[in-house]
Formats: C-alpha cells, sequence, structure tokens
C-alpha cells in the first residue's frame, strides 16, 4: 500500500498580497479625494448652466 505525500502550499501568489503602506494608502485616498471634489464642481457647473 503506497503512502499519501502531503502537498505543501507553495507561497507564489504571497508576494502579490502584501499589505499596502500607509503612504500608499494615503495616495489613494487623496486620488479617491480628488476625483469626488472633481465630480461635484462638473455638477455644479450643469446646474449652473440649467438655472442660469
Amino acid at each position: 500500500m503506497a503512502k499519501k505525500r502531503k502537498v505543501k502550499k507553495t507561497n507564489h501568489n504571497m508576494q502579490t498580497e502584501r499589505k499596502p503602506s500607509k503612504k500608499e494608502k494615503r495616495n489613494k485616498l487623496i486620488v479617491y479625494l480628488m476625483i469626488i471634489i472633481m465630480l461635484g464642481s462638473a455638477l455644479t457647473t450643469v446646474l449652473a448652466q440649467i438655472f442660469s
């Protein structure tokens, strides 16, 4: 009777799943904030054109 071997999981995908640094998180937050501000500005411009 042959023994079954335990298959070890390799950590090839662990490199891509690293935790983002504080600087990366802050940069991402700034980008999202700028996008929201830009959309708000465009919306108010459209509303100003409609009601003028």
